[in-house]
């Protein structure tokens, strides 16, 4: 009858060594993104912002598979910090777009060296 569980055991979970892999390389990302005083989310969402300069944040919500309850307080601490600046849309108020700030530009210098540091 034990046998008929064996597929419980964690070691054998597809998904566990990918999630312990995806930890592993958020932890190493760490003490660089302190540096800057950004988690990884906040760095992601950076990320698309320098590429995208203007985004729906619906569309960066597909774009980094976050949910709007999670995407939603990182984008608010991130303009709390000046990077970014959210609006609603003048076409239609229920979307809302978010647009780097030049203070946003400007730590893209020191991101850079983040994956090279990594």
């Amino acid at each position: 009858m034990a046998d008929n569980y064996d597929t419980l055991k964690l070691e054998n979970q597809i998904c566990f060594p990918l999630y312990a892999c995806s930890k592993e390389i958020v932890r190493r990302y760490k003490p660089f993104l302190d540096e800057l005083d950004l988690t990884y989310t906040q760095y992601i969402a950076m990320l698309v912002m320098w590429e995208h300069k203007q985004i729906n944040v619906k569309n960066m919500g597909r774009l980094l598979f976050l949910d709007s309850g999670t995407l939603t307080p990182v984008l608010k601490k991130l303009e709390q910090k000046g990077y970014i600046l959210r609006t609603r849309s003048s076409k239609d108020e229920r979307m809302v777009i978010a647009n780097i700030t030049e203070k946003g530009e400007q730590l893209k210098g020191s991101a850079a060296l983040v994956p090279q540091k990594v």
